[in-house]
């Protein structure tokens, strides 16, 4: 069976301004190798031989950069929006070619996740959808108080915070396609919102290694900080 991925590769990078008014989001270098090269490499190790590029900001960048894949030793496929259609709505436009279940993820992700490992349990899980998590521990900047009416029983200073973060990384069956509307705006959320609402399930995995969001400035210099970590250095 061929396993396919999709990467959203259409942000506009808002948030990484001014990088981005000149180079897409997912094309950004971390090293010796943009973002979305890093993906390509670690998705190709873990046996995903097709991998669809969902484009829309600076389309034709994307697509000049990578030719036909070939050199990355994958089937590699463009899919364009001609309008934003957020995280989900873009799968619509490939629907016909998603017949096996299939890895969806942002273009902006950088992880050491096993994709394979991922891949198998989501497959043997009974759930048409199965999103990656990340624990998140976040320091709180005050100390946290307990009282009972007006008597203060304890304190506990700057404790940090626990969360669990959806990572932008998804496997999908084809079933879920459907719930999809075509040619409008669509977001992850909204569709996991419509499955809960009818108590489809959903399944989770618990994603231990590491995780990055490149969303900002900050998390970008993180990235060029950990860049040996993909030998992207």
């Amino acid at each position: 069976m061929q396993k396919t991925a999709v990467i959203l590769s259409g942000g506009l990078g808002t948030r990484l301004k001014p990088f981005t008014d000149a180079i897409p989001k997912p094309l950004l270098p971390v090293g010796e190798k943009a973002v979305l090269e890093i993906q390509i490499d670690r998705l190709r190790d873990a046996g995903f031989t097709r991998i669809f590029l969902a484009t829309n900001y600076k389309a034709d960048y994307i697509e000049q950069f990578f030719g036909d894949g070939s050199r990355y030793g994958i089937d590699l496929r463009f899919s364009k929006e001609e309008e934003p259609l957020g995280t989900a709505g873009p799968l619509k436009l490939i629907e016909k070619e998603l017949t096996e279940p299939f890895l969806v993820m942002n273009g902006d992700i950088l992880s050491l996740v096993d994709y394979a490992a991922m891949y198998d349990f989501a497959e043997s899980a009974a759930a048409k959808l199965t999103v990656g998590i990340k624990k998140m521990i976040m320091p709180f900047a005050f100390g946290n108080i307990f009282f009972e009416g007006d008597r203060v029983t304890g304190i506990e200073e700057k404790p940090d915070i626990e969360a669990y973060a959806l990572a932008g990384i998804y496997v999908m069956r084809p079933e879920i396609l459907p719930l999809i509307p075509a040619g409008e705006y669509y977001g992850m959320d909204s569709l996991m919102n419509k499955m809960l609402a009818v108590d489809d399930p959903i399944a989770k995995y618990e994603i231990e290694e590491y995780w990055l969001d490149i969303g900002r400035i900050d998390d970008y210099e993180k990235a060029q900080e950990d860049s040996a970590r993909f030998g992207a250095r």
